[in-house]
């Protein structure tokens, strides 16, 4: 099991947290992490962002032309 500090919220303080077996096939890459002192659970997942850009100042959509 591989280890890495992290603050945990119950202890309130940096703890060492552990992954836990897996037993969705992640092995080391599991998102879950166990905190060594009080057993908290941990989920790291990255953040996708999408930005929409439009191409030309304040046009409006199409959707948006009709009338209710």
């Amino acid at each position: 099991m591989r280890e890495r500090e992290l603050r945990c919220v119950m202890c309130d303080t940096e703890m060492p947290f552990e992954t836990p077996p897996c037993a969705d096939g992640h092995e080391e890459d599991c998102p879950e992490l166990l905190c060594t002192r009080c057993g908290a659970a941990e989920i790291l997942a990255p953040v996708t962002i999408r930005v929409l850009l439009s191409a030309g100042g304040s046009r409006v959509a199409p959707q948006q032309r009709r009338a209710a």
